[in-house]
């Protein structure tokens, strides 16, 4: 009675890390650190805290899954300002779809474009990066496609190799995960790979889904965005679907609270499938939502705060282990060799948590897994925490 198709799921990153470092002691001369999970540390800002205050009455009422107009319109705004789009290039009423943050809805939003296979029919495929968010994966397996990895390793600047693709498999994809910034490695897709990557959905009919959730915490530039490149298309957004969230921008995790934005047709089929799914935001999270939407400055500290921590991990590591400073996001993803073996090391000599890259990617057809000599340290702990951490990891190393 149980869906057969769970049985391909590949288990949580997260309880392979605790199955490998539970049973060991962590070191008993320090408190431990916790750098395995991408939790923004950071204050929330004041203004969203002030609005949940302002709006408490209404969590009596049942929201509207489409969110409220103030939001749609904070969020077609935000979006026209931040990739200098042509105004009414983004209408509110279709193509904007509040979500109760990203993760449920980019594991969603694969059974609404997704035509499942009949009997004796090969299943479609849908493409991901590896190193991989393992919700991608959960995605493609649960709406009846074949998952297939792509490697996303340094000589491709940490994303897949476009040129590589065959014509038949592209024929044979529903849909194409692409993370940018990229989780793990931090890398920012160039506007040439992403006019390439949109091309080839339009070219052999499948949905470009951008997961740009880390988009907002950079270095220096920020990253370009899928809606740029459409932009230079004319403005159209068919075969494609942009993710976007609060909880790294505004350091929200706890509020739940993002959107997709994209072709109408699919928004809205997304949307009716959301009513059947219950997973409306409530209005107070809305009116949170909103004002945060509509102001840029405490994102701006935001970053300055991640900078900070950029400067402070280039000092301490130079050139070892790989470093570089991530263009987006707030992961280090460092060459130690073998991450498992680090990751036991670090536990047990400095009672410090990472995340072995083994356990965020999958060995291709040559048996090569491109997460194992790596390990991915999360930044999300204030500065002179992240310090203490990162001083302990590179002598422990």
């Amino acid at each position: 009675m149980i869906n057969s198709e769970l049985s391909h799921l590949r288990g949580s990153p997260f309880d392979a890390l605790r199955s490998l470092l539970d049973p060991l002691t962590p070191a008993q001369n320090f408190e431990p650190l916790i750098l395995t999970i991408g939790e923004p540390q950071h204050k929330p800002p004041q203004l969203m805290i002030d609005a949940l205050r302002a709006n408490e009455h209404l969590y009596g009422k049942y929201p509207p899954v489409a969110g409220t107009p103030e939001l749609r319109a904070a969020i077609t705004k935000w979006l026209t300002r931040r990739y200098s789009l042509s105004e009414g290039m983004i209408e509110a009423d279709q193509n904007i779809a509040p979500v109760n943050g990203t993760k449920e809805a980019l594991y969603m939003i694969a059974s609404v474009i997704t035509e499942r296979a009949g009997h004796n029919q090969t299943k479609p495929v849908i493409l991901l990066p590896t190193p991989y968010y393992h919700v991608y994966h959960a995605a493609a397996v649960m709406a009846g496609a074949e998952p297939m990895f792509l490697a996303a390793g340094p000589d491709t600047h940490f994303f897949p190799d476009l040129d590589a693709l065959a014509p038949e498999l592209l024929d044979r994809a529903s849909a194409f995960y692409l993370c940018n910034p990229s989780n793990p490695q931090g890398t920012v897709a160039s506007a040439e790979y992403l006019k390439a990557a949109l091309e080839l959905a339009r070219k052999h009919d499948f949905m470009l889904i951008v997961d740009e959730c880390y988009s907002e915490i950079y270095d220096h530039t920020p990253p370009t965005g899928i809606l740029e490149i459409c932009k230079e298309f004319g403005g159209s957004l068919d075969h494609m679907l942009a993710f976007h969230s609060l909880s790294k921008r505004s350091s929200a995790a706890g509020l739940r609270s993002g959107f997709c934005v994209g072709e109408a047709s699919i928004i809205k089929t997304f949307l009716n499938l959301r009513n059947f799914a219950g997973a409306a935001s409530p209005l107070p999270v809305c009116a949170a939502a909103t004002a945060l939407w509509n102001d840029d400055d405490h994102a701006e500290e935001n970053r300055a705060l991640y900078r900070q921590k950029f400067d402070i991990a280039e000092e301490i590591f130079g050139s070892r282990f790989g470093f570089y400073r991530p263009e987006g996001g707030f992961f280090l993803w460092l060459d130690v060799g073998d991450g498992v073996e680090a990751a036991k090391r670090l536990w047990t000599k400095a009672a410090i948590r990472v995340l072995p890259g083994h356990f965020l990617s999958v060995a291709g057809s040559d048996g090569v897994n491109p997460g194992d000599p790596y390990i991915r340290v999360a930044l999300v702990a204030p500065p002179e925490n992240s310090k203490e951490a990162l001083t302990r990891l590179a002598n422990s190393l």
